[in-house]
């Protein structure tokens, strides 16, 4: 579906420019709730946007101030898992784009697999490989997208020195590691994770690339978090459940929404170091 009617829409109810976009992934979906002079708009509202089905993912899009920006916030996103396609996926992200967006911060819940991390670390991704075999720049180049955008930095430099520096004057655990994304719903095998781990993976996943990859195309600068929720398959004693993903994400929001606030607080006070 061409954007068209879903900006039509949006510009007619939203009428300030947003110049950071939120991507709050499993069970970090609050931190849309402490924005200021919110406007909140369910998705299922919006021409193209696609429900969401996954528990901790509410499914609504809230505009409005955070630390003095203005942000738009995805309280949750769809998967590729839920049957939707890429483009699908990518269709919020453009639209913060179209809408002003030139940042985003996005944040998701992974299993670990570097056996030093804990629980309730939050990881500043370094890169990422895609192992979902899918991509939603496939077909038509969207206006204002390259066609083959360059990938050497997905993601932004100084966004993570920012992002580390803030961590370390508010007290917050970082590590910093390669997400793998793979398409899900299953949860990985032991075989598998010693796979990913044999590839440098650092955390496992099944959202945030497609949404990185359509942000890249149009030149949007891009910070990625990960809550790491659990082990991955063979390196815990127990079996892993969803329930205990949402539950690490109650117990970590308020550490990675003080990250995401410090950050936010040093672009309304010094500006947006990639675009320096």
């Amino acid at each position: 579906m061409e954007m068209t009617e879903t900006l039509a829409f949006l510009h007619e109810r939203l009428t300030r420019r947003p110049r950071v976009l939120l991507v709050l992934g499993s069970g970090l979906g609050d931190l849309a709730d402490e924005l200021e002079d919110a406007v909140r708009i369910p998705y299922h509202e919006i021409p193209g946007f696609l429900p969401t089905t996954a528990a901790g993912h509410s499914g609504v899009l809230v505009a409005g101030r955070l630390e003095g920006v203005e942000c738009l916030a995805l309280q949750g996103r769809v998967h590729l898992y839920e049957g939707q396609p890429p483009e699908g996926v990518a269709l919020p992200i453009r639209a913060g784009a179209a809408l002003g967006a030139r940042t985003l911060i996005v944040t998701n819940a992974a299993g670990g697999l570097d056996p030093s991390f804990r629980p309730g670390d939050i990881m500043i991704l370094d890169d990422h490989i895609n192992f979902m075999w899918r991509n939603p720049l496939i077909g038509p180049v969207v206006p204002g997208a390259e066609r083959f955008p360059d990938m050497s930095e997905p993601y932004d430099r100084a966004l993570q020195r920012l992002a580390e520096r803030v961590a370390l004057e508010r007290g917050i655990r970082t590590v910093r590691g390669v997400y793998v994304a793979v398409l899900g719903p299953s949860y990985e095998t032991p075989a598998e994770v010693r796979m990913l781990r044999a590839l440098g993976a650092g955390a496992v996943g099944m959202s945030t690339v497609p949404e990185v990859l359509a942000a890249r195309a149009v030149g949007i600068r891009v910070l990625g978090l990960s809550l790491i929720s659990n082990p991955a398959a063979g390196l815990s004693a127990g079996p892993l459940l969803h329930e205990d993903v949402l539950a690490a994400g109650a117990e970590a929001r308020d550490r990675l929404a003080a990250l995401v606030r410090g950050v936010l607080l040093e672009l309304s006070t010094t500006g947006d170091p990639a675009e320096r």
